[in-house]
């Protein structure tokens, strides 16, 4: 199963954010550990370089925890067909309908973000982590 993991899902790790960080950290380490396949999208992965050098103010300290991240999560492809499909779905957030195109293309089950709200016109379930985890355990 492929998910995709939010931005917001992503800083969690990488700012050790509490209370976030733990479930974050519980989602990522279960893609590494082969029980599904997490995702972020190629365009997230700029904006949360820029937001945690803004919040850390240590570069290398954010290379290096996104480094680790991302032998956690793969990289979904933004290309041309998702920023041209994003723009013609024309939602009020265009990065998250960015994120959505990108997950669409690779065909995730789910979205997993803090904002479940942000993606209601999303054809993808948005879930919270909570919700995800809980999930899993049944499945």
């Amino acid at each position: 199963m492929n998910v995709l993991i939010d931005t917001n899902i992503a800083l969690g790790v990488i700012l050790r954010r509490e209370p976030f960080y733990q479930n974050a950290s519980i989602i990522t380490d279960g893609s590494q550990k082969g029980m599904y396949t997490a995702f972020m999208s190629a365009s997230a992965v700029t904006d949360i370089s820029y937001i945690a050098c803004r919040r850390l103010r240590d570069k290398k300290l954010v290379m290096s925890r996104l480094k680790a991240l991302l032998e956690t999560v793969d990289i979904a492809a933004v290309t041309g067909v998702e920023i041209r499909r994003a723009i013609d779905l024309d939602w009020a957030d265009f990065e998250d309908c960015v994120q959505f195109t990108a997950g669409e293309r690779i065909a995730v089950r789910y979205i997993i973000t803090r904002d479940a709200g942000d993606f209601a016109k999303s054809g993808i379930p948005a879930v919270s982590p909570e919700q995800f985890l809980a999930m899993i355990t049944v499945d």
